[in-house]
């Protein structure tokens, strides 16, 4: 490791260096506490007693190196502060810790996993002009084994073919990981790290998580994981007050803690800047991740997300310096941003003023597109154009239509339960929703449980509610999603989403029948989008398609292979003299090919 470079924030493998490393001589261990009085390494190599550590590089770094500490073996640095007094903590560089509650990190090797994925990561794109359906999963509660919270979980190898199968059975090419790296509470999600390159041991080793990247690589699916830069857990054992001082966070705690109560990064110091975009590189170099979605980056622009508060101009130069960084290092992996600001350029270069993200999370679309399914059909004239809005900033930056674990915990439902009504009307709905974010141009971002209308709000201490399956609204409706997803990623008209000659509103002015048709276009053929949101049936509709166009219907929302009401096969319509005219079913959707 460059120590200017380190000290300058322009390190990007940190972790290469810092940490416990195991050589042929032994274990080196190596901190970063430059304000500590001495620092010890205590584990069940010395049965717990402390080890004195050497001052190490410019004497703000210590290490030493054991023969006797073994892969496997707990560890902590026992770090004095200027008075004194000690917390033992556990590495912020480890690879590796233990079960929760358990504190401590362990010694764990990360190079004798070999991947298999050379062919993968050759052909591997940013996916800007590919269909990119991702599946978002929570690996403990996607299934389990039991419902004991101890040992209920599966391990990162035992659910990985399974997990691969059902993805590609049902038309997903990517799987977003909400966060691996260790966390003490389970409530967190992963959202309040205690360990940035320790990949939770609730689930395994590295090695079985190397494992599990490599099957995804192997069958064709892309794997991201969701990064936290933005703040820390408040445990002591952790980066709290690391070396007796307030080393990783801001010194005043009005800009120290932030609405989760968490701890801010400060962005302002290089070895901080060092040790984020290290975690950063390191999941994408070792894990062999396909992508990061970093989470809360409006946090990084404002002052705790408060625009009144102004920017944090710091935080918003080392997001564009990591951002350059990173895509230098792997410039086909996926860095997107959950970010719910206007700030501008978001997904611009660098080089062109912007903050350098591949792609920015739709939270607009997803707000207004529910709100608009939660209100009463009466109302949704009135609300009409909350779904054309959308199209009005979309070429504003390079958007991923994310209908997220956000939107189904916390009394907000899940989003087949939002739909308006009683059961049996939420199901049409939610399958007219899910043609509607098909069609609409944007990456595309699925909950585990939403694709076959789970209604239970998400609980990450339970398995997804698998048995629902049994009732015939809930099957069917995860046989509309696959039929849906296969020809999302089949038709070209879907993937060329940034490209403003791709998409036209064929008709966006049917107000009081709350219709909308929706086209988008390609060389091989387009695709004609057709929506009546309304609760009545819709006669003799008709929407322009152009002279010599031939419509091939690919899909019907109402088709009673998915418990809808038109029969499978019957559904008439016209064409003639560039007009196709239909009759349409409430609360529906129908997709057509159009060539010529």
């Amino acid at each position: 490791m460059d120590i200017m470079r380190f000290y300058k924030g322009e390190e990007f493998s940190a972790y290469e260096y810092l940490g416990a490393h195991m050589t042929e001589k032994g274990t080196v261990f190596r901190t970063y506490a430059p304000n500590a009085s001495k620092v010890s390494v205590i584990g069940d190599f010395s049965n717990w007693k402390d080890i004195p550590m050497k001052p190490a590089e410019d004497g703000r770094f210590f290490e030493i190196c054991l023969p006797e500490a073994e892969e496997g073996m707990r560890y902590k640095y026992r770090i004095y502060d200027k008075k004194g007094n000690f917390i033992d903590h556990c590495d912020p560089y480890g690879y590796g810790m233990e079960v929760r509650p358990g504190t401590c990190s362990v010694i764990r090797s990360i190079a004798d996993y070999s991947f298999k994925d050379d062919e993968w990561l050759k052909k591997r794109s940013d996916f800007r002009d590919k269909p990119m359906n991702i599946y978002e999963v929570h690996l403990g509660s996607w299934k389990r084994r039991s419902d004991d919270e101890e040992t209920g979980w599966y391990s990162y190898n035992e659910i990985a073919d399974e997990l691969i199968a059902y993805v590609k059975e049902y038309g997903y090419n990517f799987i977003e990981f909400m966060p691996l790296s260790e966390h003490p509470c389970d409530e967190s999600w992963g959202y309040q790290s205690t360990g940035f390159f320790a990949p939770t041991s609730r689930y395994g080793t590295p090695e079985e998580l190397m494992e599990l990247v490599d099957k995804c690589h192997k069958n064709g699916i892309g794997v991201i994981v969701d990064f936290v830069p933005v703040h820390f857990a408040v445990d002591h054992y952790a980066l709290t007050e690391y070396d007796g001082t307030k080393l990783y966070e801001y010194p005043d705690d009005s800009a120290g803690y932030n609405e989760w109560g968490s701890r801010n990064f400060n962005h302002s110091k290089g070895e901080v800047r060092s040790f984020i975009q290290s975690a950063a590189d390191y999941w994408l170099s070792v894990y062999h991740f396909d992508g990061l979605r970093m989470d809360a980056i409006r946090n990084m622009i404002y002052w705790n997300g408060d625009e009144r508060r102004g920017e944090n101009k710091n935080a918003i130069e080392f997001i564009k310096s990591m951002n350059c960084g990173l895509k230098a290092r792997h410039p086909s992996a996926v860095i997107s941003a959950e970010d719910s600001s206007s700030y501008p350029k978001v997904t611009a270069p660098v080089f062109a003023g912007g903050l350098g993200f591949d792609y920015k999370w739709d939270l607009g679309w997803m707000h207004d597109t529910l709100e608009y399914f939660q209100s009463a059909p009466m109302y949704r004239s009135r609300d009409y154009h909350k779904l054309t809005f959308s199209m009005l900033y979309f070429y504003n930056e390079k958007f991923i239509l994310p209908l997220s674990h956000d939107e189904v915990v916390h009394g907000k439902a899940t989003v087949a339960q939002k739909m308006n009504g009683q059961y049996p009307e939420k199901f049409p709905q939610a399958r007219a929703l899910y043609m509607y974010m098909i069609a609409h141009p944007g990456k595309k971002l699925n909950f585990m449980g939403s694709e076959f209308a789970q209604l239970r709000e998400w609980d990450e201490k339970r398995q997804q509610d698998w048995d629902m399956l049994k009732y015939p609204l809930h099957d069917s409706f995860r046989e509309y999603i696959k039929a849906l997803n296969k020809i999302y990623l089949e038709y070209k008209a879907f993937h060329y989403d940034y490209d403003p000659t791709n998409f036209e509103w064929s008709d966006c002015n049917s107000i009081e029948r709350c219709v909308y048709a929706i086209r988008r276009k390609s060389s091989e053929g387009d695709i004609l989008a057709v929506f009546n949101f309304s609760d009545w049936f819709q006669s003799k509709y008709s929407v322009p398609i152009s002279d010599g166009y031939e419509a091939e219907l690919l899909i019907d929302s109402d088709d009673q292979l998915y418990s809808g009401t038109t029969p499978h096969g019957k559904t008439k319509f016209l064409c003639d003299d560039g007009i196709m005219s239909m009759d349409i079913p409430p609360f529906s959707g129908r997709m057509f090919l159009l060539t010529k």
